[in-house]
Protein backbone atom coordinates (compact mmCIF):
# COMPACT_ATOMS: atom_id res chain seq x y z
CA UNK A 1 0.00 0.00 0.00
CA UNK A 2 1.70 3.20 -0.70
CA UNK A 3 1.28 6.46 1.36
CA UNK A 4 -1.64 7.84 -0.46
CA UNK A 5 -3.60 4.34 -0.12
CA UNK A 6 -2.50 4.49 3.50
CA UNK A 7 -3.53 8.03 3.67
CA UNK A 8 -7.03 7.33 2.90
CA UNK A 9 -7.10 4.27 5.13
CA UNK A 10 -6.34 6.72 8.14
CA UNK A 11 -8.43 9.64 7.10
CA UNK A 12 -11.85 6.95 6.61
CA UNK A 13 -10.40 5.36 10.20
CA UNK A 14 -11.13 9.31 11.01
CA UNK A 15 -14.33 9.82 9.82
CA UNK A 16 -15.40 6.30 11.54
CA UNK A 17 -13.73 7.31 15.31
CA UNK A 18 -16.35 11.07 14.53
CA UNK A 19 -19.21 9.35 13.77
CA UNK A 20 -19.23 7.12 16.66
CA UNK A 21 -17.04 9.73 19.57
CA UNK A 22 -17.90 12.92 17.29
CA UNK A 23 -15.16 15.42 18.06
CA UNK A 24 -12.85 12.70 19.85
CA UNK A 25 -9.11 12.63 20.42
CA UNK A 26 -9.21 9.31 18.53
CA UNK A 27 -10.53 10.74 15.77
CA UNK A 28 -8.19 14.07 15.77
CA UNK A 29 -4.89 11.74 16.02
CA UNK A 30 -6.28 10.04 12.71
CA UNK A 31 -6.84 12.47 10.72
CA UNK A 32 -3.12 13.88 11.67
CA UNK A 33 -1.45 10.66 10.56
CA UNK A 34 -3.60 10.94 7.39
CA UNK A 35 -1.67 14.62 6.71
CA UNK A 36 1.38 13.14 7.85
CA UNK A 37 1.12 10.37 5.28
CA UNK A 38 -0.33 12.79 2.19
CA UNK A 39 0.83 16.70 3.57
CA UNK A 40 -1.54 17.87 0.47
CA UNK A 41 -5.17 16.29 1.63
CA UNK A 42 -7.27 18.65 1.62
CA UNK A 43 -10.58 16.88 3.15
CA UNK A 44 -8.38 15.31 5.99
CA UNK A 45 -7.38 19.26 6.85
CA UNK A 46 -11.11 20.09 6.40
CA UNK A 47 -12.47 17.72 8.95
CA UNK A 48 -9.91 18.35 11.15
CA UNK A 49 -10.84 21.46 10.92
CA UNK A 50 -14.05 21.32 11.87
CA UNK A 51 -13.23 19.06 15.12
CA UNK A 52 -11.08 21.85 16.43
CA UNK A 53 -13.67 24.39 15.48
CA UNK A 54 -16.27 22.47 17.43
CA UNK A 55 -14.36 22.53 20.24
CA UNK A 56 -13.54 25.99 20.17
CA UNK A 57 -9.89 25.28 19.18
CA UNK A 58 -9.84 28.68 16.77
CA UNK A 59 -5.93 28.94 16.45
CA UNK A 60 -5.79 25.14 15.29
CA UNK A 61 -9.24 25.71 13.32
CA UNK A 62 -7.51 28.28 11.79
CA UNK A 63 -4.14 26.85 10.43
CA UNK A 64 -6.29 23.79 9.11
CA UNK A 65 -8.72 25.56 7.32
CA UNK A 66 -6.53 27.79 5.84
CA UNK A 67 -4.05 25.20 4.98
CA UNK A 68 -7.25 24.32 2.17
CA UNK A 69 -7.09 27.57 0.59
CA UNK A 70 -3.30 26.91 0.25
CA UNK A 71 -4.31 23.94 -1.41
CA UNK A 72 -7.08 24.40 -2.88
CA UNK A 73 -6.91 28.11 -4.01
CA UNK A 74 -9.95 28.50 -6.52
CA UNK A 75 -12.36 26.11 -4.02
CA UNK A 76 -14.90 28.94 -2.87
CA UNK A 77 -16.27 26.62 -0.27
CA UNK A 78 -12.61 26.45 1.16
CA UNK A 79 -13.00 30.49 1.94
CA UNK A 80 -16.51 30.01 3.40
CA UNK A 81 -15.20 27.45 5.93
CA UNK A 82 -12.60 29.95 6.73
CA UNK A 83 -14.61 32.70 6.87
CA UNK A 84 -16.77 30.87 9.63
CA UNK A 85 -13.54 30.43 11.64
CA UNK A 86 -13.11 34.30 11.80
CA UNK A 87 -16.42 34.99 11.91
CA UNK A 88 -16.51 32.98 15.39
CA UNK A 89 -13.45 34.78 16.50
CA UNK A 90 -14.84 38.04 16.65
CA UNK A 91 -12.63 38.97 13.65
CA UNK A 92 -15.73 40.40 11.00
CA UNK A 93 -13.94 41.88 8.83
CA UNK A 94 -11.29 39.23 7.92
CA UNK A 95 -14.24 36.82 7.80
CA UNK A 96 -16.39 39.25 5.35
CA UNK A 97 -12.86 39.58 2.95
CA UNK A 98 -13.02 35.21 2.85
CA UNK A 99 -16.52 35.89 1.81
CA UNK A 100 -15.98 37.91 -0.44
CA UNK A 101 -13.25 35.81 -2.09
CA UNK A 102 -15.68 32.57 -2.22
CA UNK A 103 -18.14 35.03 -4.21
CA UNK A 104 -15.69 36.08 -6.68
CA UNK A 105 -14.59 32.47 -7.33
CA UNK A 106 -18.48 31.78 -7.78
CA UNK A 107 -20.34 34.59 -7.99
CA UNK A 108 -23.88 32.71 -7.69
CA UNK A 109 -22.84 31.28 -4.57
CA UNK A 110 -25.55 31.30 -1.92
CA UNK A 111 -23.99 30.56 1.21
CA UNK A 112 -21.10 32.99 0.27
CA UNK A 113 -23.88 35.55 -0.16
CA UNK A 114 -26.14 34.61 3.23
CA UNK A 115 -22.73 34.70 5.17
CA UNK A 116 -22.03 38.89 4.21
CA UNK A 117 -25.33 39.21 5.18
CA UNK A 118 -24.60 37.80 8.53
CA UNK A 119 -21.99 39.24 9.40
CA UNK A 120 -23.34 42.72 8.36
CA UNK A 121 -26.20 41.67 10.68
CA UNK A 122 -23.23 40.93 13.34
CA UNK A 123 -21.82 44.97 12.61
CA UNK A 124 -25.26 46.40 13.25
CA UNK A 125 -26.35 47.05 9.73
CA UNK A 126 -29.84 45.89 9.54
CA UNK A 127 -30.60 47.56 6.76
CA UNK A 128 -27.32 45.86 4.30
CA UNK A 129 -28.06 42.93 6.01
CA UNK A 130 -31.56 42.32 4.84
CA UNK A 131 -30.24 43.70 1.31
CA UNK A 132 -27.69 41.02 1.35
CA UNK A 133 -30.25 38.11 1.96
CA UNK A 134 -32.64 38.97 -0.41
CA UNK A 135 -30.14 39.04 -2.88
CA UNK A 136 -29.33 35.38 -1.66
CA UNK A 137 -33.20 34.43 -2.15
CA UNK A 138 -33.54 36.22 -5.36
CA UNK A 139 -30.60 34.45 -6.55
CA UNK A 140 -32.31 30.67 -5.73
CA UNK A 141 -35.39 31.10 -4.25
CA UNK A 142 -35.38 27.94 -3.01
CA UNK A 143 -32.50 28.16 -0.33
CA UNK A 144 -33.76 28.13 2.63
CA UNK A 145 -30.75 29.88 4.86
CA UNK A 146 -31.12 33.03 3.72
CA UNK A 147 -35.06 32.94 4.27
CA UNK A 148 -34.68 31.11 7.49
CA UNK A 149 -32.13 34.52 8.68
CA UNK A 150 -33.88 36.89 7.12
CA UNK A 151 -36.95 35.95 9.29
CA UNK A 152 -34.74 35.63 12.38
CA UNK A 153 -33.74 39.48 11.73
CA UNK A 154 -37.10 40.51 11.00
CA UNK A 155 -38.18 38.63 14.41
CA UNK A 156 -35.34 40.46 16.43
CA UNK A 157 -36.47 43.88 15.27
CA UNK A 158 -40.08 42.51 16.17
CA UNK A 159 -41.14 43.24 12.51
CA UNK A 160 -43.77 40.53 12.89
CA UNK A 161 -45.66 40.21 9.94
CA UNK A 162 -42.41 40.11 7.82
CA UNK A 163 -41.00 36.94 10.22
CA UNK A 164 -44.64 35.25 9.47
CA UNK A 165 -44.22 36.06 5.95
CA UNK A 166 -40.47 34.55 5.69
CA UNK A 167 -40.81 31.95 8.22
CA UNK A 168 -43.57 30.22 6.30
CA UNK A 169 -41.56 30.59 3.62
CA UNK A 170 -39.23 28.32 4.86
CA UNK A 171 -41.72 25.71 6.03
CA UNK A 172 -43.00 25.55 2.34
CA UNK A 173 -40.03 24.51 1.04
CA UNK A 174 -38.63 22.56 4.06
CA UNK A 175 -41.65 21.37 6.83
CA UNK A 176 -39.99 19.64 8.92
CA UNK A 177 -37.57 22.62 9.47
CA UNK A 178 -37.96 22.23 13.49
CA UNK A 179 -36.19 26.17 14.19
CA UNK A 180 -38.78 27.76 11.68
CA UNK A 181 -41.57 25.65 13.67
CA UNK A 182 -40.49 26.58 16.96
CA UNK A 183 -39.98 30.07 16.19
CA UNK A 184 -43.22 30.41 14.48
CA UNK A 185 -44.54 28.78 17.51
CA UNK A 186 -43.09 31.87 19.70
CA UNK A 187 -44.13 34.35 17.44
CA UNK A 188 -47.45 33.40 17.81
CA UNK A 189 -47.84 33.25 21.11
CA UNK A 190 -46.91 36.53 21.45
CA UNK A 191 -49.69 37.48 18.89
CA UNK A 192 -52.25 35.69 21.27
CA UNK A 193 -52.93 33.01 18.85
CA UNK A 194 -52.78 29.71 20.72
CA UNK A 195 -54.20 27.70 18.34
CA UNK A 196 -51.62 28.10 16.09
CA UNK A 197 -48.80 28.13 18.48
CA UNK A 198 -50.12 24.73 19.94
CA UNK A 199 -50.31 23.31 16.28
CA UNK A 200 -46.50 24.83 15.71
CA UNK A 201 -45.25 22.64 18.92
CA UNK A 202 -46.99 19.97 18.28
CA UNK A 203 -45.37 19.45 15.12
CA UNK A 204 -42.29 20.30 16.41
CA UNK A 205 -42.88 17.34 19.08
CA UNK A 206 -43.48 14.75 16.78
CA UNK A 207 -39.91 15.77 14.54
CA UNK A 208 -38.22 15.65 17.99
CA UNK A 209 -40.09 14.79 21.06
CA UNK A 210 -37.26 15.14 23.18
CA UNK A 211 -36.70 18.68 23.00
CA UNK A 212 -37.53 19.90 26.34
CA UNK A 213 -38.27 23.86 25.27
CA UNK A 214 -41.01 22.89 23.35
CA UNK A 215 -42.68 20.64 25.75
CA UNK A 216 -42.41 23.79 28.59
CA UNK A 217 -43.85 26.08 26.17
CA UNK A 218 -47.06 23.91 25.02
CA UNK A 219 -47.31 23.76 28.87
CA UNK A 220 -47.28 27.49 29.30
CA UNK A 221 -49.50 27.73 26.45
CA UNK A 222 -51.48 25.14 27.94
CA UNK A 223 -51.92 27.16 31.31
CA UNK A 224 -53.18 30.17 29.61
CA UNK A 225 -55.86 28.81 27.92
CA UNK A 226 -56.92 27.27 31.05
CA UNK A 227 -55.53 23.19 30.88
CA UNK A 228 -53.86 23.34 34.13
CA UNK A 229 -53.78 19.38 33.95
CA UNK A 230 -52.62 19.43 30.47
CA UNK A 231 -49.72 22.13 31.63
CA UNK A 232 -48.35 19.97 34.37
CA UNK A 233 -48.49 17.07 31.90
CA UNK A 234 -46.53 18.69 29.83
CA UNK A 235 -44.04 20.56 32.10
CA UNK A 236 -43.30 17.19 34.01
CA UNK A 237 -42.49 16.17 30.22
CA UNK A 238 -40.31 18.55 29.65
CA UNK A 239 -38.60 18.20 33.26
CA UNK A 240 -38.21 14.29 32.66
CA UNK A 241 -35.94 15.40 29.63
CA UNK A 242 -34.31 18.47 31.33
CA UNK A 243 -34.64 18.56 34.91
CA UNK A 244 -32.55 21.60 35.71
CA UNK A 245 -34.24 24.16 33.65
CA UNK A 246 -35.31 27.18 36.02
CA UNK A 247 -38.01 27.99 33.46
CA UNK A 248 -40.03 24.45 33.22
CA UNK A 249 -39.65 24.18 37.23
CA UNK A 250 -40.63 28.05 38.22
CA UNK A 251 -43.64 27.03 35.82
CA UNK A 252 -44.73 23.54 37.55
CA UNK A 253 -44.06 24.87 41.18
CA UNK A 254 -46.80 27.92 40.17
CA UNK A 255 -49.65 26.36 38.43
CA UNK A 256 -48.88 23.39 41.71
CA UNK A 257 -49.15 25.93 43.97
CA UNK A 258 -52.08 27.42 42.82
CA UNK A 259 -53.67 23.97 43.26
CA UNK A 260 -52.29 23.51 47.01
CA UNK A 261 -53.97 26.78 47.89
CA UNK A 262 -57.45 25.22 46.70
CA UNK A 263 -56.86 21.88 48.20
CA UNK A 264 -53.41 22.22 50.96
CA UNK A 265 -52.36 18.88 51.13
CA UNK A 266 -48.80 18.34 52.97
CA UNK A 267 -47.71 15.39 50.55
CA UNK A 268 -47.81 18.25 47.79
CA UNK A 269 -46.25 21.09 49.83
CA UNK A 270 -43.07 18.78 50.60
CA UNK A 271 -42.86 18.30 47.55
CA UNK A 272 -43.42 22.30 46.40
CA UNK A 273 -40.76 23.58 48.98
CA UNK A 274 -38.13 20.99 47.68
CA UNK A 275 -39.16 22.47 44.07
CA UNK A 276 -38.66 26.00 44.68
CA UNK A 277 -35.71 25.24 46.55
CA UNK A 278 -34.55 23.32 43.12
CA UNK A 279 -35.49 26.45 41.54
CA UNK A 280 -33.21 28.92 43.66
CA UNK A 281 -30.18 26.47 43.64
CA UNK A 282 -30.51 27.28 39.48
CA UNK A 283 -30.98 30.91 40.44
CA UNK A 284 -30.62 32.25 43.69
CA UNK A 285 -32.31 35.73 42.05
CA UNK A 286 -35.34 34.49 41.38
CA UNK A 287 -37.88 36.58 43.33
CA UNK A 288 -41.02 34.83 42.47
CA UNK A 289 -39.89 31.28 43.71
CA UNK A 290 -38.52 33.38 47.19
CA UNK A 291 -41.34 35.02 47.55
CA UNK A 292 -43.93 31.56 47.09
CA UNK A 293 -40.76 29.47 49.35
CA UNK A 294 -41.31 32.20 52.04
CA UNK A 295 -44.93 32.02 52.12
CA UNK A 296 -45.56 28.31 52.21
CA UNK A 297 -42.34 28.27 55.45
CA UNK A 298 -44.03 30.34 56.37
CA UNK A 299 -46.87 28.22 57.22
CA UNK A 300 -45.03 25.64 59.24
CA UNK A 301 -43.93 28.19 61.95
Amino acid sequence: MDQKDEAREWFMEGCRYDLLEPQSDKAIEAFKKSIILNPRFADAYVNLGFIYLQREDYDWALICLERVTKLEPNNPEAYNNLGYVYERMGRLGRARQMYERALILSPDNIEAMFNIGHIFELEGDYHSAVKQYKKAIEADPDAVAPRFLLALLYDRYDMFDEAILEYQGVLERDPSHVKALFNLGTLYVQLGNYNKSIGLFKNVLAIDAKKPEAWNNLGSIFEITGQPEEAIKAYEKSLELNPYQEEANINLAKIQYEIYRLKPDVGKKDELIRRFHLVLSINPHNTGAQHILHELTKQES
